[in-house]
């Protein structure tokens, strides 16, 4: 199986394994308990915490653990509505945003908020001076995700969060597909932290561009660079006021809570290491595979339509529509043959409706029906897809072929 799906979840890297497995056994104590097992989980927790932070350009007091990315959205969205709802009931967002954040959303408006949703471009993009225009007196929160989990585009937070900074609004990214394939920074642009292309707006195939976001709010997940499960986190910078949405014990300083997951935490923050230890070689990878399939798919297969921004993309990130295609069609098919993709969120998997990104987008609904997601990994080869190139468009000819004889008969 060449497995295709890297932006739905990754495998649990062995080296992330190795540094859990002692804290399933035998290191097992409650982080709050005041006795030597207790304070021997509490200080793997909190060098955790200190390892995320500094990864990050963070403050420890700046992380709360999470149980992963819809959780962290969860928390942020909620949380800041609820600490401000005395200054102002009204939130911003892009008509894009992952559905832990917009479903999150709509149902503060059930409850009396007011809610504007950003439109974007045909790439996908958010534009700095429509979140301008759309701030009020009365906005308490922005929240714009770094870059989308179904067509791979990456907004212009830095410009974004300053604008919201300059008019004394919280800014929130969901940075859950970014963090792990991009070196992102929760402060502001200083050094680089990779080389920068001699076009600085795009990630080229020869290097990837600093990010450095100056957001009040970050959410990210382990399992998106090969960490394990159920196990996230919240960057909420000092200062930024949020009320506890899991309340009880006071854990996470009174954020979020509920026991530790040390195992999990420790695996997180093994995984950020080594994912942005390894972010320049594995991006330049990447982005060659990415740029091989962005160029020869519409080569190849007539009617195929690329989806999202060609060029501010994710580096291991390529999605398509194809015109008279059914998306579940074309990812069994692909499954028979050996290649492991997705139509787009694995969190809205099994609806038969198009993805509602594309439908944001105004794809035309005869391709968006036919929509595909490649997202390639560390593991990934030029030859995996070269041999997905040759397969792919004899695939969508005979879907296409038994659409037809179908339609006639």
């Amino acid at each position: 199986m060449v497995y295709l799906d890297h932006a739905a979840t990754t495998p649990l890297d062995p080296r992330v394994l190795r540094r859990m497995e002692p804290f399933f056994g035998e290191i097992y104590g409650n982080p709050n308990s005041i006795h030597s097992a207790g304070r021997q989980a509490r200080e793997a927790l909190e060098d955790a915490r200190a390892l995320v932070a500094s990864l990050l350009g963070a403050t420890p007091n700046e992380i709360v653990f999470t149980s992963g990315g819809s959780e962290s959205n969860n928390l942020c969205v909620r949380g800041v509505a609820s600490a401000r709802r005395g200054r102002g009931r009204h939130i911003v967002v892009s008509a894009i945003e992952h559905p832990s954040v917009m479903a999150t959303c709509e149902a503060l408006q059930r409850e009396g908020f007011d809610l504007t949703q950003l439109e974007v471009d045909r790439d996908g993009i958010v534009h700095p001076e429509a979140v301008a225009a759309a701030i009020r007196s009365d906005t308490i929160l922005v929240s714009v995700m770094h870059s989308n989990n179904e067509i791979g585009t990456i907004q212009p937070i830095e410009a974004i969060a300053r604008i919201a900074r300059d008019r004394r609004v919280y800014c929130h990214t969901d940075a859950v597909q970014s963090v792990g394939k991009l070196p992102v920074h929760v402060g502001c642009l200083g050094a680089d932290l990779l080389p920068v292309s001699p076009a600085p707006d795009t990630l080229s195939s020869t290097s990837v561009q600093a990010v450095g976001l100056g957001v009040d709010l970050m959410s990210f997940t382990a399992h998106k660079f090969y960490g394990p499960k159920g196990v996230g986190a919240l960057y909420i910078r000092s200062g930024t006021r949020t009320h506890a949405q899991i309340t009880g014990g006071g854990q996470e300083k009174n954020r979020r809570s509920g026991t530790e997951n040390v195992a999990g935490i420790v695996g997180l923050a093994e995984a950020l290491r080594l994912a942005i230890e390894l972010v320049p070689e594995a991006s330049a990878a990447q982005i060659a595979m990415r740029d091989r399939l962005i160029d020869q798919i519409p080569i190849r297969i007539p009617d195929a339509m690329l989806t999202g921004h060609p060029t501010l993309r994710l580096p291991n990130h390529a999605s398509f529509c194809f015109r008279g295609v059914e998306g579940e069609a074309l990812l069994l098919s692909l499954d028979k043959e050996g290649f492991a993709a997705s139509a787009g969120s694995a969190c809205s998997a099994g609806s038969l409706d198009p993805p509602y990104v594309l439908q944001v987008l105004g794809v035309p609904r005869d391709y968006a029906r036919g929509s595909l997601r490649l997202s390639v990994g560390r593991t990934t080869t030029m030859a995996d897809i070269e041999r997905l190139l040759n397969v792919l468009p004899v695939v969508v000819n005979r879907l296409r072929s038994i659409g037809l004889h179908a339609a006639r008969g």
